[in-house]
């Protein structure tokens, strides 16, 4: 047969099949009336059917509601655009990883909670940080009174970092640390703490969130102002790609922005609009995209709606491949790869009937690894009453693993694909999240954005819209209305053992003994605190600048520098770069005296001198690892000293003007 004959022979072919195909579509379209007919006066069960974002779900889905091409919109696991997932055989080769989020107490309480879930199968750890610590507060300053180790555990110093894994292997057990704002600061101590267990930075696995974007749009624990902090997470990008390779030095969080009040899309959209961003100052800082963008993480909420979940997840991975590789131009596939974690949402969980909410979270944790989530958080049964105990904890790891080891949901990868309710879902979040960049790149970006407080999560483009839907819906019976509302026992005789939330005063009163014996001891002097207080004024920006503050930073908490002098001196740098002012430093432990009216100083009173100490330590340990010195100091003008009429002396610091303490979420 010529070639002219089978060209004829394959252009009848597939005309015929297009024929068939229009065919078959009619068809459809002629039942589909049918069946709208016959069903359109049936009795319904609920009077609006809606997603948990508000989205309407029609009562059915067919080939009708598809878009795109199979290769173009779905391809292959571990192929562009990652749509059905980011590795090739997922978890046929290697599970997700069990990542248990816990923290509280001290530092050897923990490591008892550690140690406990470690040898009941878990595989990977999560530090959650009390909320002083987060904050960049050491344990016994007055602003940490009735704070300390009740949300999570704390760590002021590199002695409780190492504390914490005591007898945990870091070259064998990755470990993600949820900290933000002096996330530079907690992520030295913990390579210090690596390096006295014999472990090299480039053999750490993990992760430390480090997202600051998403504090001032949702949580709002930050210390820095945004350029300062940006550029913090700068010198991390750069020094984790050269020391410590395996270890991802952010995880870009929507999990706090959907707790806040976000719909599904928005939590996909603004997440991923501050993942760009981060990309546009990675390469602004220098850096090669290929060689920072394959160890940025992501960390997203399972919410209750679980096919919108499941289709959140994917086109998360679609979004960001077709961004990467032709929006920013990356070369490397790996760059294109959206890796995640996981959580459970804990919006969800409900104190009524807390066991309950071993069901959702078993649901939850079902769409998250349906969707290709590659590491997983399951909240506890009784999260919303204490923290959780020892059975609540063990419920919640175990419904990891029996959903890996029993329900056979791992033996093939993204089972729902091809659905056509999933793949519509999955093509209506990925325009919604396209509309909501459109949006923040018309407003100048999201940093312009945050600093003409136009993309607060929260207040404008979030609300509470999501959490007053809600509500509609449990007064019209739109489906929504948790258990316990619906059946009201006349006691909940079943609530099981309380959990206590005892051992925050014992922690602050351990802590700050041990405090005082360090400072007693001078451990938290550093090498060169008190070194005559010499100051430099800084030149021109150099290229080998980056990544001093990381190095200034490991040195100042290998010799006992605490957390609140290292973020006091972060801050008072931060703020001499200009910038939206950040959180004044809080009243010393030692002197409570507040600034004299119109000063504009954040207030340090006569600790001011053992802070200046520890701002030129900072510097002169930068300068010994790097020359010149660390970024943040270049663009800085230096301190100067004021004397308070009649009050002590204080130091004014240009752009870092006194605001109140963010609210907690």
């Amino acid at each position: 047969m010529s070639t002219t004959e089978r060209r004829l022979r394959d252009g009848v072919a597939l005309r015929d099949a297009i024929e068939r195909r229009e065919r078959e579509i009619e068809r459809l379209k002629s039942e589909l009336e049918v069946w709208e007919a016959t069903s359109a006066d049936a009795p319904k069960r609920l009077p609006a059917y809606t997603s948990v974002s508000g989205s309407e779900v029609e009562p059915l889905y067919t080939p009708l509601h598809r878009t795109g091409r199979y290769l173009d919109q779905l391809g292959v696991p571990g192929a562009f655009p990652f749509t059905r997932g980011p590795y090739a055989t997922m978890y046929r080769t290697r599970l997700w990883t069990m990542r248990q989020f816990a923290g509280f107490g001290t530092a050897v309480e923990t490591n008892r909670r550690y140690r406990y879930l470690l040898e009941n199968g878990q595989t990977g750890l999560s530090v959650a940080f009390d909320f002083p610590t987060l904050m960049g507060y050491d344990g016994d300053h007055p602003r940490s009174l009735g704070e300390v180790g009740v949300c999570g555990v704390a760590v002021s110093s590199l002695a409780d970092m190492e504390t914490l894994f005591d007898g945990i292997p870091l070259d064998r057990v990755s470990v993600s640390m949820t900290i933000n704002g002096p996330a530079i600061i907690l992520f030295c101590f913990y390579v210090a703490a690596a390096e006295r267990q014999g472990v090299s930075p480039d053999r750490l696995r993990g992760t430390v969130q480090n997202d600051i974007l998403k504090e001032y749009q949702a949580q709002h624990a930050w210390v820095y102002p945004p350029e300062p902090a940006l550029r913090l997470i700068m010198d991390m990008f750069a020094w984790c790609g050269e020391n410590a390779p395996r270890y991802n030095p952010i995880s870009i969080s929507g999990y706090h922005i959907r707790e806040a009040g976000a719909t599904a899309a928005q939590e996909l959209g603004f997440t991923l609009a501050n993942g760009f961003e981060y990309v546009r100052r990675g390469i602004a800082h220098g850096l090669d995209v290929d060689a920072f963008a394959p160890r940025l993480s992501f960390f997203f909420d399972i919410h209750n709606d679980f096919f919108e979940e499941v289709a959140k997840l994917r086109a998360a991975r679609r979004i960001w491949a077709r961004r990467m590789r032709d929006g920013f131009g990356a070369a490397n596939p790996h760059s294109w790869r959206l890796r995640t974690h996981a959580q459970t949402a804990g919006v969800t969980l409900t104190a009524q009937q807390p066991e309950n909410n071993i069901v959702r979270v078993a649901y939850q944790a079902l769409a998250a690894v349906l969707g290709g989530t590659q590491s997983l958080h399951t909240n506890s049964m009784d999260e919303t009453l204490a923290l959780p105990t020892e059975k609540a904890v063990t419920i919640a790891l175990r419904t990891q693993q029996i959903l890996a080891w029993e329900t056979g949901v791992a033996n093939t990868i993204d089972p729902l694909a091809g659905s056509y309710y999933v793949e519509a879902l999955t093509d209506r979040l990925e325009a919604e999240a396209e509309e909501i960049f459109e949006r923040v790149e018309a407003q100048g970006g999201v940093v312009p954005g945050i600093e003409k407080r136009l993309v607060p999560a929260g207040d404008r483009e979030l609300g509470r819209a999501p959490a007053g839907r809600d509500r509609g819906r449990h007064e019209d019976g739109g489906g929504r209305e948790p258990v316990h509302r619906r059946i009201r026992p006349d006691r909940d005789r079943h609530a099981g053992d309380r959990p206590r939330g005892g051992g925050a005063a014992a922690a602050a009163d351990g802590e700050t003994a041990r405090r005082a014996r360090r400072r007693a001891g001078g451990d938290d002097a550093g090498p060169a605190a008190g070194g005559g207080g010499r100051r430099r004024q800084h030149g021109a920006p150099h290229p080998r600048m980056r990544q001093g503050v990381l190095h200034a930073a490991r040195d100042q908490g290998r010799h006992g520098g605490g957390l609140r002098r290292l973020s006091g001196a972060g801050l008072l740098l931060a703020g001499r770069s200009g910038g939206v002012a950040g959180p004044a430093p809080a009243p010393s432990a030692r002197n409570t005296t507040s600034p004299a009216a119109g000063s504009g100083a954040p207030g340090e009173g006569a600790r001011d001198d053992e802070l200046s100490d520890a701002v030129n330590a900072f510097l002169q340990a930068a300068e010994t690892a790097c020359r010149p010195p660390l970024p943040i100091a270049v663009a800085a003008v230096q301190c100067r000293r004021a004397r308070s009429p009649g009050g002590p002396r204080q130091r004014v610091v240009a752009g870092c003007a006194p605001t109140p303490r963010p609210t907690r979420r």
